[in-house]
């Protein structure tokens, strides 16, 4: 039986169009090209910060990033930037006594700005709060302390095979791959992802009723 969901933030939570467009019009460039550059290095197994670099070869993505926030354009989120079944899912999980928990690749100020949601959460946490990131390991250590259950109690949902779904079932979680995003549909008829996860999903509700609850 499964105790805790832990749900991947970035397109699997959130909507990224906010984010790539705010960087996007921090480098006066067009939008669609910052989208398609990162689509194009993450697909061939990048990092999606080297979509930048394309752009600006000499960036430090931290540097500018300190620079948007001190310009007032850095990081935000609000209601608009949720998946609309994001809240109803969240909140029929903890109804049922699920311990949910909302952990991702993010920075500690991303994880302020979805605490400021109240979203129906136990844990709201990112990779910026514990200083360690997916796909590492240590990652998915922390998870399971966050979970308070058992790895085989614990289900991790997430978009990106190499982020998501492979370290997380090394780790010994069960995993559910979510077709939302660029990553989750580029790989949502792969073969490896397909046997690596217990379930493919295509949104949020309904899960309580896949895992029998």
């Amino acid at each position: 039986m499964i105790e805790t969901i832990v749900f991947d933030v970035g397109e699997t939570l959130t909507k990224d169009d906010r984010h790539w467009a705010s960087w996007a019009d921090w480098l006066q460039v067009p939008r669609h090209t910052v989208s398609a550059l990162v689509g194009a290095v993450v697909a061939r197994g990048g990092d999606s910060a080297d979509a930048l670099r394309l752009i600006s070869p000499d960036m430090d993505v931290a540097a500018a990033s300190r620079a948007r926030e001190a310009a007032g354009r850095g990081e935000h989120l609000d209601e608009t930037d949720l998946y609309p079944d994001v809240r109803p899912a969240l909140g029929g999980l903890q109804r049922l006594g699920v311990r949910v928990v909302v952990a991702g690749n993010a920075t500690a100020r991303a994880a302020e700005l979805l605490r400021d949601l109240d979203l129906p959460a136990d844990l709201i946490v990112t990779s910026g709060d514990w200083g360690v990131a997916k796909p590492d390991p240590a990652y998915f250590t922390r998870v399971l302390e966050a979970a308070q259950a058992g790895p085989r109690e614990t289900l991790h949902v997430g978009d990106h095979p190499a982020h998501d779904i492979f370290p997380a079932r090394q780790a010994g979680l069960r995993t559910a791959h979510i077709r939302r995003g660029p990553w989750g549909h580029l790989w949502a008829e792969d073969e490896a992802v397909a046997e690596a996860a217990d379930w493919q999903i295509d949104g949020l509700i309904g899960l309580s009723a896949l895992l029998g609850h």
